[in-house]
């Protein structure tokens, strides 16, 4: 049980690591943090067709990073904060494990002299 969760969360974690890979994808992600904004206004910023920007648009849904919705012809992006939590966690993890190593390095250095 505890493996399939750890597979569950390293799949996750990938797809958004995945997702926010492209500078494209993370200037979206940066822009929506201000507030949300229609596809059209968010693909006004970027030199590509429309249909390449959605493409962009669906790997940041698909990664659950924004949800989209669409009233009339208009589709909003807005930002899901809490799934960028699972970057958070993964990097305090990362942070704790480097600094109980480099607590043991800088004991067994004190230790030599």
């Amino acid at each position: 049980m505890i493996l399939s969760r750890v597979a569950q969360y390293s799949a996750v974690l990938d797809e958004v690591f995945v997702a926010l890979g492209d500078p494209t994808r993370r200037g979206v992600i940066r822009r929506l943090g201000a507030s949300p904004t229609s596809v059209g206004e968010l693909a006004s910023e970027y030199r590509m067709t429309l249909p390449s920007f959605m493409k962009h648009i669906r790997v940041l849904e698909s990664a659950g990073l924004i949800s989209t919705v669409k009233s009339g012809r208009v589709r909003t992006c807005a930002l899901n904060r809490e799934r960028l939590a699972v970057i958070d966690d993964w990097l305090a993890e990362q942070r704790r494990v480097w600094e109980d190593r480099t607590d043991r390095l800088t004991t067994m250095l004190e230790e030599e002299q």
